[in-house]
């Protein structure tokens, strides 16, 4: 079983999901977007053109986005219980949008972490943004492709083969 606590827990992921939801204000995002989104937030490198990803490379990356559903909707859920996060009701199914407050409490944040997820996330809007969830779909297979690809070449000792 794979344990959820490398990838982050609910309060890291719940701010990412914020930083995201702050950014597509006023849109609304579903959970699937959130999370390819989340995972392209933080391996923004894995994407041509993107900035340096603000994770580093992992064995277990692919583990990522299996658990990336469970601990978002975690993260979101303490974040709403915060009113910084609103769930609203589509025809076209669940939706998060950002409270109000959202962006002045992400304003309050002066890590460079913060800092950095900011950048990342009104990178990949102005990138991604517009993207149909096929071809989103299709960026993160692409995503995880190219690293499968870099790991396979690496020796146990680190060295290519």
């Amino acid at each position: 079983m794979t344990d959820s606590r490398l990838f982050n827990g609910a309060v890291e992921t719940g701010l990412r999901a914020l930083v995201l939801l702050v950014e597509a204000s006023p849109d609304a995002l579903d959970l699937q977007r959130l999370v390819s989104f989340d995972y392209l937030l933080i391996h923004s490198g894995d994407v041509s053109g993107g900035p340096p990803s603000l994770h580093p490379p992992s064995p277990l990356r692919a583990g990522e986005v299996t658990v990336r559903r469970g601990l978002l909707e975690q993260g979101l859920q303490l974040y709403r219980g915060r009113g910084l996060v609103k769930q609203v009701l589509s025809p076209a199914g669940i939706r998060y949008v950002a409270e109000e407050s959202a962006a002045t409490f992400l304003d309050a944040l002066r890590s460079s972490y913060a800092t950095a997820l900011r950048i990342r996330s009104q990178w990949l809007f102005e990138a991604l943004g517009s993207l149909t969830e096929d071809a989103l779909s299709g960026v993160l297979t692409d995503s995880l492709g190219r690293w499968r690809a870099e790991f396979a070449t690496l020796s146990l000792d680190g060295e290519s083969e």
